[in-house]
């Protein structure tokens, strides 16, 4: 239940952080851009330093269906507490991680949580740390 709280609060955070950027963004008037340009349907461009990105939006998860890595084995996990897996069962899901694409590995996460799967808890540093790092490297690129 603690890891559960944990989680909800590193997402609570999360969607703060983006509201306070899209705030400081539209005071900056950095909003032309987007006004210019419709929006693309390719997402592959998104950094996550900009005003909206969809692909990265924590609001536009609540939105989507879950989307799938070849990994439908997982969903058994579902409504599982993030301590009550075996050393076997955190294989598959590190197996899985692993074989993500380094850039799909956020939207993975996402995806997890929208079928109500946890995380292992062997996994939740490894993995937020790897995606903390992808982040900072996208707005260093921007």
């Amino acid at each position: 239940m603690q890891s559960l709280l944990l989680f909800t609060g590193i997402i609570l955070f999360f969607m703060a952080a983006l509201s306070v950027t899209n705030y400081l963004q539209r005071r900056k008037g950095n909003n032309r851009e987007r006004e210019a340009t419709p929006p693309s349907i390719d997402l592959g461009g998104c950094c996550g330093a900009h005003e909206i990105c969809e692909r990265d939006s924590l609001i536009a998860a609540f939105a989507e269906r879950p989307e799938y890595f070849d990994d439908e084995e997982l969903d058994r996990y579902a409504h599982r507490d993030s301590d009550d897996y075996t050393d076997r069962e955190i294989d598959e899901f590190r197996e899985v991680f692993y074989s993500v694409l380094d850039q799909e590995k956020p939207r993975w996460i996402r995806s997890l949580q929208m079928r109500d799967i946890s995380l292992p808890d062997q996994l939740k540093d490894e993995a937020l740390m790897f995606v903390n790092e992808l982040r900072a490297q996208k707005m260093h690129a921007c």
